[in-house]
């Protein structure tokens, strides 16, 4: 537990960290060093504040050009339409749409038919998640799963998909031990069906997430509470809470950008700590458990949907107690066919 003095002295620590203005879109540029677009930035607001929404600026402050196009100054249509909810999400859309000041939803799917009502609700971003060790597999924790189990989970989720950007997660023992390692994992789950990879980890992964990213495989990044590490935590605990951490966290998220990372996952961390990060860089940021500051925010599918036994966590909202019903349905079923009144002659060929 912390004094109420120590908490005083991590928000003043907060609030005046100095984060400087944040070019638009991006250092570097958000399209044309990720997605070769062809859309070019001419001039930007000289003084967009951090946390300022940026699509409240653009009306009057910057003009966009298309290079691919036969005809200079492009409207900012252009920018309008590469944002299109008709095609493929990647990953530099994300950054546009963080340049714009639009959310980002993500949610965990692990198979087809789950993958299948993402998409049919719009989601962005489906997140093949190490978490399917507990909430699929019945792992206690997300160490026992495997590239193999991780594999199997992104093959169904991305028959699924056709519109939503697949991130898979790069397992606990493929990426630690060298960037070989990591690039094989990284390889196979993109043959797999990925669209990119998710790692773990600040300062220790940086070379990981460059070479990753110079080979054109998409990384985003994890911090504050990384599943992975959940022995050294020693449980679910809030990270970043102490003004050392909340440096180093904040340095490491610049790391991330500065490697290549397209994005970061802030999980369980203090909400101003979030949008202190979130503010000071261009890559967007996907919260769980970190408050309204982040850029997106990501969701357990199991725990958004009540299909989960025991606690609810505190970053939990359940939309739907979607276990409930399943086993109702299961004890009708059970209960008309020991009744003998399942089938009856509508349900008999």
């Amino acid at each position: 537990m912390h004094s109420a003095s120590q908490s005083d002295d991590v928000l003043q620590f907060l609030n005046s960290l100095k984060v400087p203005s944040i070019p638009y879109p991006c250092q570097p540029c958000l399209i044309r060093e990720y997605s070769g677009c062809g859309i070019a930035l001419q001039s930007r607001p000289d003084s967009i504040q951090p946390g300022t929404k940026i699509s409240e600026q653009k009306r009057r402050s910057f003009d966009i050009d298309d290079t691919r196009s036969e005809n200079e100054g492009a409207s900012a249509s252009t920018v309008e339409n590469a944002l299109s909810s008709s095609r493929r999400v990647t990953a530099p859309d994300l950054r546009m749409r963080k340049a714009a000041g639009e959310r980002i939803v993500v949610v965990t799917a692990y198979d087809y038919p789950s993958a299948r009502l993402a998409e049919r609700a719009g989601i962005d971003v489906v997140l093949v998640g190490d978490s399917l060790g507990k909430v699929v597999l019945g792992y206690k924790n997300v160490i026992p799963v495997t590239l193999e189990e991780m594999l199997h989970h992104v093959r169904a989720v991305t028959r699924g998909i056709k519109r939503a950007l697949v991130i898979a997660d790069m397992p606990f023992g493929s990426y630690q031990a060298s960037v070989e390692d990591a690039m094989r994992g990284a390889v196979e789950l993109l043959r797999a069906g990925a669209h990119a990879v998710k790692i773990e980890g600040g300062e220790s992964i940086g070379e990981t997430v460059r070479r990753l990213t110079e080979a054109g495989i998409p990384v985003m990044g994890h911090l504050g509470l990384t599943p992975q590490s959940v022995n050294r935590f020693g449980g679910h605990r809030v990270q970043g809470t102490e003004q050392k951490a909340a440096e180093r966290m904040l340095v490491d998220a610049r790391l991330l950008e500065t490697a290549g990372a397209f994005g970061i996952v802030l999980e369980t961390i203090p909400a101003n700590l979030a949008g202190q990060i979130s503010a000071a860089i261009a890559i967007p940021t996907i919260g769980i458990g970190a408050g309204a500051g982040c850029d997106g925010q990501v969701q357990v599918w199991h725990d958004l949907l009540g299909y989960t036994d025991g606690r609810t966590l505190k970053h939990v909202k359940r939309y739907a107690e979607v276990g409930s019903l399943i086993e109702a349905a299961l004890r009708e079923y059970a209960d008309e066919v020991r009744k003998g009144s399942f089938p009856t002659k509508e349900q008999s060929q």
